[in-house]
């Protein structure tokens, strides 16, 4: 059957409407479920307790970010930084605690799938890109709500669709380069790749490792920007250890020690904290 007799073909009209329920479920229950922010916050986690043979990789643990924040969060090997961010996707289980998105959602409760879908979106230290396609290709994947890569791939892209991928090829900085093969972009393009992937998802919380780690000063200056602009749009924490970095978005640093909030404010009076130099920033 040709393309142009398919829009005649009665099986193919209900596909189609049947498609566009589903879309339209699917973003009716992400309306639905979007965070309860009257009370200012959008996370919010107390005496998060993990231990691992033993080991207390986070020791009751309390943590609050507001909405629309950009959080940094420092502190020597071993504090707990990455363990904290799995138990906000779901990857780990606390011994002990709770962790709230808004005041009503319960991640305890949720697989990461679920999670994920609720709009907490977590990027990885080393950038994961489909390296064979195409950048805009790359986001069009990810923005796809069917998650199908074939049926993705193969499909025509609305025009709504279209915009969007134009709008985060433009804030992530990549536009020069939407028809280029992902794997040839440099590591820091890959990075900001990456970011524009999470965005695509429409993601309310953004989780950040290391964004900083392996760029060069120039992309790392680019970054900063970036992570600065979406910062009010969305909730961003920042896992790093570049401190200069840091010191370039930091608005509000905490400062994880053996899975506790060792110190919390602004970077320069966390900088001076005694304690904070004798455990990180003295080493």
């Amino acid at each position: 059957m040709h393309n142009e007799e398919l829009g005649s073909d009665p099986d193919f009209r209900r596909q189609s409407a049947a498609e566009e329920a589903l879309v339209a479920e699917a973003f009716a229950a992400a309306e639905s479920s979007a965070p309860d922010v009257s009370q200012g916050w959008i996370l919010y986690l107390d005496g998060i307790t993990v231990s691992f043979d033993g080991f207390k990789a986070l020791d009751g643990l309390s943590l609050y970010v507001d909405d629309g924040e950009l959080r940094c969060i420092i502190g020597p090997n071993g504090a707990g930084k990455t363990t904290m961010m799995d138990v906000i996707t779901g990857k780990t289980r606390p011994d002990a605690g709770v962790a709230y998105f808004g005041r009503r959602i319960d991640l305890l409760k949720l697989s990461e799938p679920e999670i994920a879908r609720l709009g907490i979106g977590r990027k990885f230290q080393k950038p994961t890109v489909f390296g064979e396609h195409t950048v805009a290709e790359n986001l069009e994947l990810a923005g796809a709500p069917h998650k199908d890569v074939w049926r993705t791939l193969f499909a025509r892209a609305s025009a709504e669709e279209r915009d969007r991928i134009d709008e985060t090829l433009r804030i992530i900085g990549l536009s020069a380069h939407a028809h280029r093969p992902a794997g040839t972009l440099s590591h820091g393009q890959k990075q900001w790749l990456e970011i524009g992937m999470l965005l695509m998802q429409r993601p309310r919380l953004l989780l950040i490792d290391e964004p900083a780690a392996g760029m060069t000063r120039q992309e790392a200056e680019a970054t900063a920007e970036l992570l600065t602009s979406l910062a009010g749009r969305h909730s961003i924490v920042v896992v790093e250890h570049d401190m200069e970095f840091v010191r370039s978005i930091a608005r509000k640093v905490t400062v994880l020690h053996e899975g506790r909030v060792l110190a919390e404010g602004r970077m320069e009076d966390v900088q001076n904290d005694p304690r904070v130099v004798e455990v990180y920033l003295g080493e």
